[in-house]
C-alpha cells in the first residue's frame, strides 16, 4: 500500500456560536489542508505505476478548498434569519454547514467529501494557523 499526499489553501471566516472567547466573534483564517490517501498501484492502464494521477488527486482537492474560499463558514441555525438575509442581500458568499466550523470538525467534513469523490483517505489536516491543527483520521 502507498500513500499519496497533497495539499490546498483557502481564505476564509466563521466564528463560534455559543463559544465563550474571542471565537466568537467573526475572523478569518488563511487556512490550508493537508490530505492523505492510500491504495496500491494500478497494473495496467493510463495510471499504471500509480495509485492515482496527482493532478486528480490535487485538483479535487482544490475543488474542495475552492468551494470554501472567500465565503462565510457558519454553522445551521447560528444566524438569524434576518442576519441571513441581509448578508444575501449584499450578495456575501456563506457557506452553511450542519456543525460548528472548528478546525476538528472542517478536517473530518473534508476527509467525507474526499471519501465521496472515491478517494480512499488515510487523514486530512487543517491548519487555521501556521502553528495550529486538527488532523482526522478514522
Amino acid at each position: 500500500m502507498f500513500i499519496l499526499e497533497t495539499s490546498a489553501d483557502f481564505d476564509s471566516a466563521h466564528f463560534l456560536a455559543g463559544y465563550e472567547g474571542k471565537c466568537s466573534n467573526i475572523h478569518g483564517h488563511r487556512w490550508h489542508i493537508t490530505a492523505q490517501i492510500s491504495g496500491d498501484v494500478q497494473e495496467s492502464g493510463q495510471e499504471r505505476g500509480m495509485v492515482t494521477d496527482f493532478g486528480t488527486f490535487k485538483a479535487d482537492l482544490r475543488a474542495i478548498a475552492d468551494s470554501l474560499d472567500h465565503v462565510l463558514i457558519y454553522e445551521r441555525g447560528s444566524l438569524r434569519d434576518k442576519t441571513l438575509e441581509a448578508l444575501h442581500e449584499e450578495n456575501f458568499r456563506l457557506y452553511e454547514v450542519p456543525f460548528r466550523p472548528t478546525a476538528e470538525n472542517l478536517a473530518q467534513y473534508i476527509y467525507e467529501l474526499l471519501c465521496e469523490k472515491a478517494y480512499s483517505p488515510v487523514s486530512v489536516r487543517v491548519y487555521e494557523t501556521p502553528t495550529n491543527s486538527a488532523e482526522y483520521r478514522p
